[in-house]
């Protein structure tokens, strides 16, 4: 079966040909112009991925993006005219997987679907880590702290199970940026501390003296080892 991607975008210039070009990649692709047709779309259509454009006539594309994270991590990548850092941050806070500018690349995106969606595929195919009081299923997309659950956005899920998975190992910010990003991410580092900031609000027990994630200076970061619980 194609993988769905819904495009949400109102203009024509750019759907149009960007729902062909994905068509012609191997997607099946639906366009929506309004938020309003985008969440019909979503609810009866179930999207494999979502590329979200900020600015839409009826309303922010970043509400959408809130309210879909409130019970799905189905991949989103946001669409926008603007570059800066802040809504960069913002957009990628609020759940999205990706950001990219306009005008971009239509062979940048794709690579950028591919290697979201491919994450999603191997994820389901690991199996559940346990280190200390922390559970994580790749399969469910969940994680569990001492038996209660943890509510994370996707790009936040990718970013724990790839320390999880590769514990007690040091993992460069170059490394953790290719796999759980993209190797072609143009945006700031520091997108990374963010997210780890706000893992460590989620799964430790006191996040200014981190047990779990520790930061290793000039290299990266590692997650607690097994045989260290």
């Amino acid at each position: 079966m194609k993988p769905r991607i819904l495009v949400v975008e109102d203009e024509a210039a750019i759907s149009e040909p960007l729902a062909e070009g994905l068509e012609r990649e191997g997607f099946a692709a639906e366009v929506a112009a309004t938020l309003g047709q985008a969440r019909d779309a979503y609810r009866h259509q179930t999207p494999d991925l979502i590329l979200l454009d900020v600015m839409l006539p009826d309303g922010d594309g970043r509400d959408l993006a809130r309210e879909i994270r409130q019970d799905s991590d189905v991949p989103i990548i946001m669409l926008t005219a603007r570059g800066e850092e802040i809504d960069r941050v913002l957009g990628l806070e609020l759940g999205a997987d990706d950001y990219v500018v306009k005008p971009f690349s239509a062979r940048e995106l794709t690579a950028r679907i591919r290697a979201i969606l491919r994450r999603g595929r191997l994820s389901e195919r690991r199996g559940a880590i346990e280190i200390g009081d922390v559970q994580l299923d790749p399969a469910a997309r969940t994680v569990m702290k001492g038996g209660e659950p943890i509510e994370l956005a996707a790009r936040e899920f990718d970013l724990l199970h790839m320390l999880m998975a590769n514990a007690g190992r040091v993992l460069r910010r170059e490394q953790i940026m290719d796999e759980v990003w993209d190797p072609h991410w143009f945006g700031p580092t520091k997108t990374l501390d963010v997210h780890i900031s706000w893992l460590r609000k989620k799964i430790e027990d006191d996040p200014s003296n981190p047990r779990y994630i520790t930061t290793m200076r000039g290299v990266g970061f590692r997650f607690l080892s097994p045989d260290e619980t």
